[in-house]
């Protein structure tokens, strides 16, 4: 068994293996996430003071000391090779990490491949884009490819709000400002109350956690901005509830034509293998605020939705089944893929073999 290399010899090692993550914790060798499966590494596992002092050297005197008292941190980094996002905590062996691995490239539009409508949403002048999915699911990436897109075709302002900073934005044509959470402000809700009175042509808020943030998002997207953001949801209509469904009953039906409004596209999406294994895909969801879309929102009718977006192929919008289907016609997915991840497999099936 080889010795545990350094944590900087770590990081050098899930780059050159494509890994997503990097788990270190406590009574375990390192372990790399490899197109979504766990490998443990054939090293020795840590004692809690070699991996404290591993982790500890990451960070400056004032977020040690928001470690010691939260007792976990979030926090991002870059090396020549790619940019790292961190989370720092404490479990009952001791210390733990989980490292994320960030391409200091970022993915076009084209690269990820996203949908053709993903184009087109960025090219509009204001109202609410929501990326959503399970942690893990590629949201970052996407909308850092959405950002590109923007800075690549308009001189726009544009302001992130992160928590942290995962991408960092050159500014082609942009002016590009990016605030980190903990360090350029103390919330998402603050950040974003300030960021409407700096100018902003587009504001990326990083996550939608609260009913403040989500208040204020949705007023930004209502005076005139391009808000971009992200949310813990399975597929659109989850998201369209979830949304509503944050603010007291009293105020859901005003949040609900709001909404209804402001809202032009969601993107729900999930992460598959591709057949040749390289790495993994991206299977997105797409809702376009169509006239009848909106109608459904006002009206409390988000269970029609998904029945709506399956019949809208020619307004660029499918479902996530259809979007698996799609990347199987494409020779991108295996059969047993689309399969797996299928909503509803009878209708996935027999689309399948219709196609053949």
């Amino acid at each position: 068994m080889e010795k545990t290399p350094s944590l900087s010899q770590l990081l050098q090692l899930a780059v050159k293996h494509e890994a997503s993550d990097l788990h270190l914790s406590v009574g375990y060798p390192p372990i790399l996430r490899v197109n979504g499966v766990l490998t443990t590494l054939p090293l020795p596992p840590y004692t809690n003071d070699r991996l404290e002092n591993e982790l500890l050297s990451l960070l400056d005197t004032h977020q040690r000391q928001r470690l010691q008292v939260d007792k976990n941190i979030d926090f991002a980094f870059s090396t020549p090779d790619a940019r790292f996002r961190v989370n720092i905590f404490y479990q009952l062996a001791g210390i733990a990490a989980a490292v994320r691995v960030l391409s200091t490239r970022i993915r076009t539009l084209e690269d990820l491949p996203a949908p053709p409508a993903l184009a087109d949403l960025v090219r509009k002048k204001q109202g609410l884009i929501l990326v959503t999915g399970p942690t893990g699911c590629g949201k970052s990436t996407t909308l850092a490819a959405m950002i590109d897109r923007i800075d690549s075709e308009r001189h726009a302002h544009i302001i992130t709000i992160e928590d942290p900073i995962e991408y960092i934005f050159e500014g082609r044509n942009c002016l590009i400002n990016q605030r980190e959470i903990g360090r350029h402000a103390k919330s998402f809700a603050e950040a974003l109350r300030s960021a409407l009175r700096e100018d902003p042509d587009v504001i990326l808020v990083g996550e939608m956690r609260d009913l403040e943030t989500i208040s204020l998002a949705l007023t930004a997207a209502e005076t005139g901005h391009l808000v971009l953001s992200t949310l813990h949801t399975n597929n659109v209509a989850e998201t369209v509830d979830r949304v509503i469904n944050v603010f007291p009953g009293e105020q859901q039906n005003f949040i609900r034509h709001i909404f209804a409004n402001v809202i032009q596209g969601i993107i729900s999406q999930s992460l598959v293998s591709k057949r040749d294994g390289t790495r993994r895909i991206a299977v997105m969801e797409v809702l376009i605020a169509t006239p009848a879309i909106r109608n459904l929102i006002r009206e409390n009718k988000s269970h029609q939705i998904l029945s709506v977006v399956q019949m809208s192929t020619q307004e660029k919008m499918q479902t996530f089944d259809q979007a698996l289907i799609s990347l199987y016609n494409e020779g991108l997915i295996s059969y047993d893929t689309v399969i797996s991840f299928a909503r509803d497999p009878a209708f996935v099936e027999s689309s399948v073999k219709m196609s053949k």
